[in-house]
Order: C-alpha cells, then sequence, then structure tokens
C-alpha cells in the first residue's frame, strides 16, 4: 500500500461555503503570513451549495466593506416581502406590519449562494489561500500522544466497489494543521465523528432538521419582479413543519422551493412529492406556466436554534457555519450568522497561532460567540421552531409570532423549549393512511430521476458505495416490517428502492449514483442504520446557480 503524503499547514479548513471562506479570508487579513488550505468536496467551489437564497450582508459588510464596490454577485436587493398563508384552493397574505420586526428582509438580497461562494472563493484565493476543491476530506487525524486533532486526510482515488484498487489509484493526501476548522455544512460526515469523539453534544438538545428541495425556473419576463421575496405557509405541509418560498432573483429567474421538517409522523409522506404539488396550487402555478426548469437540487438545513448548538472548541479543532447549527428559522437565514462564526473563529485561532500555540482547545472562540450578536440573535428566537413542532402549525405559529414580537419589544421569555430527534419520530405503518400522489404532468411537477438529472449528479460508479449501512439486514426486517420502507419516499433523489418485493424476495437497492447529498438518510432513517460518508472527491451534485 503506498505511503501517504503529507502537507503542514497552521489552518485547515473543510469546506468551502460560506463559513469556511469567511474564515480562510479572515485568517489571512489579520495574518498575511499563516499558511491557510481549505478542501472542498465538490468539483468546483459551489458545486454541492444550495440555498434560497435571501442573504443578510452584516457579516459581508465587516468582512469585506468595500464589496459592493466590487464585482459581487450581490445585485438585487430585495424590493417586495410577502408573507402568504395557503389554502388547499386560495390563500390570504398576512400585512408585512404584523410581523415581527426581524422578519424584514430590508437591506437583504436574494442571488444564488453559490456564486456568493465562488465570488469569495476568489477573494481568499487572492490573499494567499489555497482552495483544492475535488478533495474530499474522508477521515480525522488525531496526535498520538494527546489525542487532539492535527489535521485531516482526503480520500483515497481509485478505489473499486469491491476495495481493490484500480490501475490509477491515488492514496489520500494528509493535511497535518495547528488547527483544523470544520466547516462542513449540516451533518457533515467527520462533524458527526468529532462530535461523537469528543462529546461535543453532551450539554445540549438533539439538532432538528428540515430538507429544503428547489428548483431553479426561467419564467417569461411579465411573470418576474427582481427582488420580490414570497414565503408560504399552510398547504400543503398543514400538519407539519415547513413552508414554501419563491424568489424573484435576476436574469427573469426565480427560485422556488419547498421546506418539509423532517420530524415529521407519517411513513408515507414523501417531501419531494409534497414540493410537486406545493407547484401546482392555483397561486403558484400561473407564475411558472410558460417557463422552464433549468437547475433542481436538495439539502437538509439546521432547524434547532440555539439550544441545539453543541460545544464548538475541542483540541486541536472547531465547528463553524452550519456544522454548528446557526441557522436563524424565523428569519429563514443562515449565512450572515455562518460567516460571523468563521471570522470569530479565524480571530482566535491567528491570535493563538500568533502566540505560538497549537493543537490547543480555542477557547476564546465560543467565548466570542457567546458575546457577539449571532447569541443575541439566536437566543431571541430559539422558540419558534420548537414551539411550532409542540402546538402544531396554527397555534405554534401564533406562539412564535407572540414571543418573537415579546423580544423585539424586549420582554424575554425565561422558558426554552426542547427538541425530539426526527429519527424518533415517525409511526408504524399499521398506525398511518398512505398519501395518494398525483402524477407529474411533466409542465409544472415532474418525477425524481428527471430532477436529478437536472442537478447534473455524477459519481464514479465503480466506488465503495458512500450510504453505508452498519447492519445490512435493518431496512428489511425493521424499515420495511415496520415502517414500509420510508426511505424509498424521504429521499427525494430515488437513491433507495425496494426490489424483488413481487417475488416474495425483497431487498434494498442502493442507487447510489443518484445521491445529491442532501444527508436526509442519514438524518430519518429510523434505526440510524445508514451512515453517509464522502464519496470519491467531486463526486455529487454539480449545481451551477443554486
Amino acid at each position: 500500500m503506498s505511503a501517504r503524503e503529507s502537507m503542514p499547514y497552521d489552518v485547515v479548513i473543510v469546506g468551502a461555503g460560506p463559513a469556511g471562506l469567511a474564515a480562510a479570508i479572515r485568517l489571512k487579513q489579520l495574518s498575511p503570513d499563516v499558511a491557510v488550505c481549505v478542501l472542498e468536496k465538490g468539483s468546483e467551489v459551489g458545486a454541492h451549495i444550495l440555498s434560497g437564497a435571501v442573504v443578510d450582508p452584516v457579516a459581508l459588510d465587516e468582512l469585506l466593506p468595500d464589496w459592493r464596490d466590487q464585482d459581487s454577485p450581490m445585485t438585487v436587493p430585495v424590493t417586495e416581502n410577502h408573507h402568504w398563508v395557503l389554502t388547499q384552493d386560495g390563500k390570504f397574505g398576512l400585512p408585512h406590519a404584523l410581523l415581527p420586526p426581524m422578519m424584514s428582509n430590508k437591506g437583504c438580497y436574494t442571488l444564488s449562494l453559490g456564486n456568493l461562494c465562488r465570488w469569495l472563493a476568489g477573494q481568499a484565493e487572492a490573499l494567499g489561500v489555497e482552495i483544492f476543491p475535488g478533495f474530499a476530506a474522508a477521515e480525522i487525524l488525531f496526535d498520538e500522544a494527546t489525542g487532539a486533532v492535527r489535521g485531516v486526510a482526503t480520500g483515497d482515488m481509485g478505489v473499486a466497489r469491491d476495495g481493490t484498487h484500480k490501475p490509477d489509484y491515488q492514496p489520500g493526501m494528509e493535511l497535518h494543521a495547528r488547527y483544523t476548522f470544520f466547516a462542513e455544512g449540516v451533518r457533515g460526515s467527520l462533524t458527526k465523528e468529532a462530535k461523537r469523539i469528543f462529546d461535543l453534544e453532551r450539554d445540549c438538545q438533539p439538532q432538528v432538521y428540515v430538507l429544503g428541495i428547489k428548483e431553479l425556473w426561467d419564467i417569461p419576463a411579465e411573470n418576474h419582479v427582481a427582488g420580490r421575496v414570497i414565503h408560504t405557509q399552510g398547504w400543503p405541509l398543514n400538519d407539519e413543519v415547513g413552508g414554501g418560498f419563491i424568489y424573484h432573483q435576476e436574469n427573469n429567474q426565480v427560485a422556488i422551493g419547498l421546506v418539509v421538517g423532517l420530524g415529521y409522523q407519517n411513513p408515507y409522506l414523501s417531501p419531494f412529492e409534497e414540493f410537486q404539488r406545493f407547484k401546482q396550487h392555483p397561486a403558484i402555478r400561473p407564475l411558472l406556466e410558460g417557463g422552464r426548469r433549468v437547475s433542481y437540487g436538495a439539502r437538509a438545513i439546521n432547524e434547532g436554534g440555539w439550544q441545539a448548538v453543541p460545544k464548538l472548541a475541542f483540541p486541536g479543532g472547531v465547528l463553524i457555519g452550519c456544522s454548528a447549527g446557526f441557522v436563524n428559522v424565523p428569519r429563514i437565514k443562515g449565512t450572515h450568522t455562518a460567516m460571523k462564526s468563521g471570522m470569530l473563529a479565524a480571530e482566535a485561532a491567528a491570535a493563538a497561532i500568533a502566540a505560538d500555540r497549537a493543537r490547543d482547545e480555542l477557547s476564546a472562540y465560543p467565548d466570542a460567540l457567546h458575546a457577539s450578536w449571532i447569541a443575541t440573535e439566536l437566543k431571541s428566537v430559539r422558540n419558534a421552531e420548537p414551539a411550532i413542532a409542540k402546538f402544531g402549525p396554527l397555534v405554534g405559529t401564533v406562539y412564535a409570532g407572540a414571543d418573537l414580537w415579546l423580544h423585539s419589544l424586549g420582554v424575554k421569555l425565561p422558558w426554552t423549549f426542547g427538541h425530539h430527534r426526527d429519527s424518533d419520530a415517525l409511526w408504524r405503518k399499521d398506525m398511518a393512511r398512505p398519501i395518494a400522489y398525483p402524477k407529474p404532468d411533466g409542465v409544472i411537477s415532474f418525477d425524481r430521476l428527471s430532477s436529478v438529472f437536472l442537478s447534473n449528479t455524477n459519481h464514479e460508479e465503480d466506488q465503495p458505495i458512500h450510504l453505508t449501512l452498519k447492519d445490512a439486514g435493518v431496512p428489511i426486517a425493521v424499515n420495511l416490517a415496520l415502517y414500509d420502507a420510508p426511505e424509498q419516499r424521504y429521499c427525494p433523489a430515488g437513491v433507495y428502492e425496494i426490489v424483488g418485493r413481487d417475488e416474495g424476495d425483497p431487498r434494498l437497492q442502493i442507487n447510489a449514483q443518484n445521491c445529491v447529498h442532501c444527508k436526509s438518510c442519514d438524518i430519518k432513517d429510523p434505526t440510524q442504520n445508514i451512515n453517509w460518508v464522502v464519496p470519491e472527491g467531486g463526486g455529487g451534485p454539480n449545481y451551477p446557480n443554486m
């Protein structure tokens, strides 16, 4: 077996999302001589980035104050805010004046978050940051004497499905660091490992998630109003956490999507099919008619809030961005908090490196974060999502709105609601009613496979399957027997399929080639038998403008 080569850096950052890139830029601003490396598992920066997105520029203003004078992709300010409550056949709008002040999008921008990351990567490289796309961090490296994180190793390339080495085999590379930043986004595979090894979730509530499914459409110019932002609640998710979004972006494009809480109970619910129904609503279909769907994708989103933020620093490493979970749920925003967390971690690391420290615990980072506007913002909304989960969409929304208004008036309620793990929520199939979803019309609604095609997803077929099972017998003996194989429905990409059922010999077929890296299976599997790990570097979706 070939020995792995190694490269030394002061800081290694896993993930070229907003948090990782903001951290890299801030490090170089503070200490130009510090060696910083960013690893990105996508084929290019932005290839795996998916978000609505409406971005609050508050963190970018701090990081790059002159960004408005540069060629930034933040060019479409929000001009209109609408909040619709949908019934099956109609809608009514909530007056914006009734919504809590923090839900205003004044001063925000709507754009492709992938394009923002591409632009940030250019800013980072201009400062001397080394960015390596197409290299998936597959293993955490530890100091044998102290147990501290000493870096990461990228995955081997050229490994066949049976584990043998193909002619183009190349061993992974070890990247050693004084400090390692985990910026993998939601439910990162190395972040999961770090949480387990260092018991980072010991003193917090369990993280909970929604699955966001998004399409990008070119629509007729007469239907388009640049900067118009619409959020919806209600139908089709009358009894579930979630809602829709429609963002009018540049070039007559709209980003449209549905987020579905992964704490749902009915094993027959399909988030993908609910999204297809959503687009057929009489208030939404006319917007898309005459248009063309150009892209599709899906991604899990943190919803746990402040009470689900784990311990952020441990020997040699920190969690930043969505690896830690800083999404402001009522605002439907997390880019600004992700970036700020990366900047705070960078400031702590720069000071430690200047003091010639290495691989200790950067306690200055969580201290600074707890004293920052991130903490202030997230504490004020901490009960919004769990209130809806606890009391239901109607009563929960009223409670959440009242709570947010009280906070805006300086009245801080003393209690904090908890969470239940999404994987624990499913009813058995005998307790639930199957859902009959309409067939796609191929005009507004579509099937999974044609949708995955638009995500430009590709994996090297002859490689170990990255959707691993802890026990190969569980999918049939437990998931199929008790829940009618819900993985067939919660996956938005058609990865999981029960075959041989008609012949009396059912088995789970994993179509790993289809995986869009949304992480829903890792989150929602009722027995937590599915473990998502990184595939060969560069594999997965290639989102051009998401």
